[in-house]
């Protein structure tokens, strides 16, 4: 991120660019998680109750097995996402 041209000025841009982005990629994760395990799972089930996906209906699938499977998803893209970050702005891990 700083290399030995870098004003402190330049340094602190950039430190508020990637925490910027950072938060930014935990607020829509965690909107995401929020919307498919409250929304889904708990407040739209009786909407979903007419949709059959094992079984079962689609609202109970969500809070029993969907949730989890998009937060799997969610960690996995979280990594990805700031590992691609990281390498933006030069923070890497070796």
């Amino acid at each position: 991120m700083a290399d030995q041209t870098s004003t402190p000025a330049q340094v602190a841009e950039a430190d508020k660019a990637y925490w910027a982005a950072n938060v930014r990629i935990i607020l829509i994760s965690l909107v995401i998680w929020a919307v498919v395990s409250f929304g889904f799972g708990i407040l739209l089930r009786p909407l979903l109750s007419g949709i059959a996906v094992g079984g079962t209906d689609l609202g109970f699938w969500f809070a029993q097995q969907g949730s989890i499977l998009v937060f799997l998803a969610l960690i996995f893209n979280y990594a990805w996402r700031m590992n691609k970050l990281d390498a933006e702005f030069g923070v890497e891990e070796e």
